[in-house]
């Protein structure tokens, strides 16, 4: 299978390791768009593409630009979409709803979401979409077995709107624990803190999925304290609470818990390794490169006719 995959030049989060995965599973023609390249999507495939060369085409680009070209993107062939936001659509937010009348407009298009609930519920509304999780840099993030001088804490943002439940529930904790809350450079740094951390805990505050952060934690031998997102995305990723992960809902059960692990240094040591083992066998982004690919080898549904006028603006590339 041959495969055009368009991605973000500039992001935060550093994702190569995932585009590896991927073109290690199929013959890939990764790009990389810059903002410019992804706000005029239809110059781009006018200059640079010749979709005829692919059996599929993914995006993988910044939803906000997406939804600015719908008309051009209709006209896309064996279009994939790959988001990790859409978890915005069901969540109070600038975005909320827009993620439907979106994929509303490209009906026949098949998107791979990292929620398995956020899945379901745009199956539920008539689209073609597949779960395929958040994972982890391998390469970057792993256990390195050292002494754990920071007993609790949280890595990571903060700062924007669909984040606001998580940083009122880390405020919350911070009142009533002695938490650390600090932010890291990718990479070296943020692998050295989390190898330092021995309960980490994630606030991923009214989501309904899991952030990468989880999988980093799990995967840097941290127990994970994870907000409960609810038993069917927890069966779809293989969590168990007191077993590989620690689920709470509220600050007075985490308390609970915490008091527990503190007690019981076996148990919270079995966690942690347990943790580490699911993330380490199923979430690096080598295993979710290719589990992306498994999932755009089924035949795509049927795209609509284009409208006259559409079929005008492809030819003269308007």
């Amino acid at each position: 299978m041959k495969v055009l995959f368009l991605v973000q030049k500039e992001q935060r989060a550093i994702l190569d390791r995932l585009y590896e995965g991927v073109a290690a599973n199929c013959e890939c023609d990764l790009r990389w768009l810059s903002s410019d390249e992804q706000r005029h999507l239809r110059r781009y495939f006018r200059q640079h593409v010749d979709v005829t060369k692919y059996d599929r085409i993914v995006f993988f680009l910044r939803f906000k630009q997406e939804i600015r070209q719908a008309s051009f993107i209709r006209t896309v062939p064996n279009l994939v979409i790959l988001e990790h936001d859409a978890y915005q659509n069901y969540i109070p937010c600038k975005y909320t709803g827009k993620f439907s009348a979106h994929y509303r407009k490209l009906p026949w298009v098949r998107v791979l979401s990292s929620g398995f609930v956020v899945s379901e519920r745009l199956r539920e509304e008539g689209f073609d979409a597949v779960f395929v999780p958040k994972g982890y840099d391998q390469t970057l993030l792993s256990d390195q077995g050292r002494e754990r001088d920071i007993e609790l804490a949280f890595v990571g943002s903060t700062n924007s709107v669909a984040y606001s439940g998580r940083k009122a529930l880390l405020d919350e904790l911070g009142q009533v624990e002695n938490l650390v809350v600090t932010r890291t450079k990718s990479g070296e740094e943020y692998c050295d803190t989390l190898n330092r951390i021995r309960f980490f805990v994630s606030a991923d505050v009214g989501m309904g999925e899991y952030m990468i952060k989880n999988f980093e934690a799990m995967a840097c031998g941290c127990v994970l304290f994870a907000y409960d997102q609810g038993d069917a995305e927890n069966r779809a990723l293989g969590l168990q609470d007191m077993q590989n992960v620690v689920f709470y809902s509220d600050i007075p059960q985490l308390q609970q818990k915490l008091a527990i692990l503190r007690n019981d240094t076996a148990l919270a040591a079995r966690i942690a390794v347990n943790g580490r083992d699911l993330a380490v066998s199923q979430f690096g982004f080598g295993a979710i490169g290719a589990r992306i690919v498994r999932e755009l080898e089924p035949g795509l549904r049927e795209q609509a006719p284009l409208s006259w006028i559409e079929r005008v603006r492809a030819v003269i590339g308007l």
